[in-house]
């Protein structure tokens, strides 16, 4: 049972894991050359879309976090 808890916490984590920048790399290189004005918007776009994605998630896990401590030292 304990192994079970474990590999369904990893399995979580796995699920949240970011996007790799490779594939921001290979959006970006379609809109132009590295260095060109349209890649390093694109990288400046995909950046701050990024940032604002890992805020709205921590946001939630800080939510779920404060729940779950809330359960288990106030119980009712």
């Amino acid at each position: 049972m304990a192994a079970a808890v474990l590999v369904a916490g990893c399995a979580q984590f796995e699920r949240n894991r970011p996007v790799a920048a490779a594939d921001d790399d290979a959006i970006c290189r379609a809109q132009g050359e590295p260095g060109s004005a349209a890649y390093v918007a694109c990288r400046k776009d995909r950046d701050v879309a990024g940032s604002r994605a890992a805020a709205g998630n921590s946001r939630i896990e800080r939510a779920h976090r404060n729940l779950a401590e809330d359960m288990l030292n106030n119980r009712r």
